[in-house]
């Protein structure tokens, strides 16, 4: 077991929650790969989009559902800074994580973190457990709670 799905499994465990992390067949890097994969809608996807901070060089966390697309101004208004690309460096220094199997949890250092309403609509959503190839379900106000996001518009 890699240490992305070791920090993720230790992470649900910690928040209390008996979640059955999947190694999928096919990659599961993309919204649309992961929801053919576990056979499901592509809202259902949790697609974990990193950005990095332009003042603080820090990356913010915008979970969303998986067809949607964010609108920068929005969710730079929601950071409270400007928002930039965060390269695969910083990504994994700050999260642990490499890029396409970002996890909504299990972080090296604190994220600030929003969640996209729309998610809220499923009573099940799938998340990336820190590989391109393993997911896990979740109840998205359990995922909210567990990951301190804000519910918030950030959405085109």
């Amino acid at each position: 077991m890699s240490k992305s799905l070791r920090r993720v499994c230790a992470a649900l465990q910690d928040a209390g929650l008996v979640a059955e992390v999947q190694e999928m067949d096919a990659s599961t890097r993309t919204a649309e790969e992961a929801a053919a994969a576990v056979g499901c809608g592509i809202d259902q996807i949790v697609k974990s989009i990193i950005f990095r901070g332009e003042d603080t060089g820090h990356v913010r966390l915008f979970l969303t559902a998986g067809g949607n697309r964010i609108c920068p101004e929005r969710a730079a208004r929601l950071a409270g800074e400007g928002l930039g690309r965060a390269d695969a460096a910083l990504v994994r220094a700050e999260t642990g994580f490499a890029i396409g199997g970002v996890a909504p949890l299990g972080h090296l250092t604190p994220v600030p973190t929003w969640a996209d309403p729309r998610l809220l609509e499923f009573a099940t959503v799938w998340a990336a457990a820190g590989t391109p190839r393993h997911v896990f379900a979740i109840a998205p106000a359990t995922l909210v709670r567990i990951t301190g996001a804000k519910v918030a518009a950030f959405t085109a």
